[in-house]
């Protein structure tokens, strides 16, 4: 996931979660309930302005030291063995779940809260890859429309299946030690390496321990977590062997696959505001947890601790 998704879907979560403060994982009454229409064109607003002004900013930005070029295609499924991917899936994900329970907490129907908020997050990516086509070091990606697609349909189909949201997609980011070794390739600080180094994101679907048989009685809460990440990678396709005249390390790239615990804090009930807009907040991300790692070069690892 490019770094400019990271920034605009970072902003949108703090507002989003704000705002939709009180909203629930439950369904809408069958019939319509009125719609509160004052917050409702503050939403339609902020939303409208916020997006058209990420756009802008990042013409004036991100885009600023690339030639427009005719619209291209660039195929970069193999980038990053598909963290990238995952990362468009998230950002689909992330913004759909808001959108559909920002609806709902606005008092929209089901039905309305399902066509025009868990689609979302394919709404508000797909003119950032028109974007992409448009530039020169771009290009709009098939891959990244899929995996932007499969965020959005992972709360659509839940909906659909189960009118609850049991699968959560979430996210976990420890700084690799190949960041510090790359001469700021990966990035610079602390900061802009959540968004560079890839080697750090672990993307996981969480879901209820007490949906498995003969576990009924553990806590709503406790979830286990099957997770995707990657190591070694100092590029997308390959790795460079050095940056700003430095030599980079030799590594091999390869897949790590992990199974965890974790908390699913939409299912802790408080009455308590603050712990509310916490809880919220923390939706969309992984605790950490002991973790069993199998790696595609074979190898079986244990962590007390992982993020």
């Amino acid at each position: 996931m490019q770094i400019r998704h990271y920034v605009i879907l970072l902003f949108w979560i703090l507002v989003s979660q704000i705002t939709a403060l009180n909203a629930r994982e439950v369904l809408s009454p069958a019939d319509s309930t009125p719609v509160n229409k004052a917050f409702a064109y503050r939403a339609a607003a902020f939303t409208s302005l916020y997006y058209g002004g990420s756009l802008y900013v990042l013409g004036k930005t991100w885009y600023k030291d690339r030639e427009r070029a005719s619209f291209h295609f660039y195929n970069d499924n193999m980038g990053y063995l598909q963290v990238d991917k995952l990362g468009h899936m998230y950002g689909g994900y992330v913004y759909s779940y808001i959108g559909y329970f920002g609806l709902l907490k606005l008092g929209a129907t089901r039905h309305d809260a399902l066509i025009f908020g868990s689609t979302l997050g394919f709404v508000l990516q797909f003119p950032i890859e028109i974007m992409d086509g448009l530039y020169e070091g771009y290009g709009f990606s098939w891959g990244d429309i899929a995996a932007n697609t499969m965020g959005s349909a992972l709360v659509l189909g839940q909906e659909l299946l189960f009118q609850e949201q049991w699968l959560k997609y979430k996210f976990s980011y420890w700084e690799s030690v190949y960041s510090g070794k790359a001469n700021g390739f990966l990035g610079t600080n602390t900061f802009n390496r959540i968004f560079n180094d890839y080697n750090g994101h672990t993307y996981w679907l969480s879901f209820p321990v007490n949906r498995l048989p003969a576990t009924s009685f553990l806590p709503d809460w406790l979830n286990l977590a099957v997770g995707y990440g990657a190591n070694g990678m100092y590029g997308e396709f390959e790795n460079i062997t050095s940056y700003n005249g430095v030599a980079i390390p030799e590594t091999e790239r390869y897949r790590q696959y992990l199974l965890s615990l974790d908390i699913d804090w939409t299912r802790i009930h408080t009455n308590s505001r603050f712990l509310q807009l916490l809880f919220k907040g923390m939706t969309f991300v992984k605790m950490p947890f002991p973790s069993l790692e199998y790696n595609s070069k074979g190898q079986f690892k244990g962590y007390w601790i992982y993020y």
